[in-house]
């Protein structure tokens, strides 16, 4: 006969479930996952530790490469088509389609990055990942 395993402060079953949609949102717009009204990044990419409106600690995000590949996958994806189709209807000359392309997927990918990054972290925060969970530093360290 098999036991159900009581809930305990380091399970995810004992925590509220926090809304993802909003989190990611609010991360897209720069703003802090819990509150909403903090700013997320103190510069362009760099997170802050903690939020300056209500506390929330953000240092515990992993965002590590993934916004770079995202951002890379997003432009590709849709520069490669949109390449085509302006080469097919109005061919234009090769140095043309080499800088409006090239200061094209640069400007977005600028653009979109901190958006990028902003969602993930939104996303991890929601999800309790990487210590946004509360007590998963008391986890990490070994603690009963």
């Amino acid at each position: 006969m098999a036991h159900a395993a009581s809930p305990n402060a380091y399970s995810d079953a004992a925590q509220p479930e926090r809304p993802v949609k909003p989190a990611i949102l609010r991360g897209a717009m720069g703003r802090c996952p819990s509150c909403g009204h903090g700013r997320l990044f103190k510069g362009y990419l760099t997170v802050r530790a903690a939020c300056p409106h209500c506390g929330e600690e953000l240092h515990h995000q992993r965002a590590d490469d993934g916004p770079a590949y995202l951002t890379i996958l997003l432009v590709s994806h849709l520069g490669a088509p949109l390449l085509l189709a302006i080469f097919m209807a109005y061919r234009p000359s090769a140095m043309a389609m080499l800088i409006g392309f090239g200061l094209g997927a640069v400007v977005l990918s600028l653009l979109l990055l901190p958006r990028i990054k902003g969602g993930m972290i939104g996303f991890q925060w929601a999800r309790r990942m990487h210590g946004f969970g509360g007590n998963s530093a008391r986890v990490e360290a070994g603690a009963p």
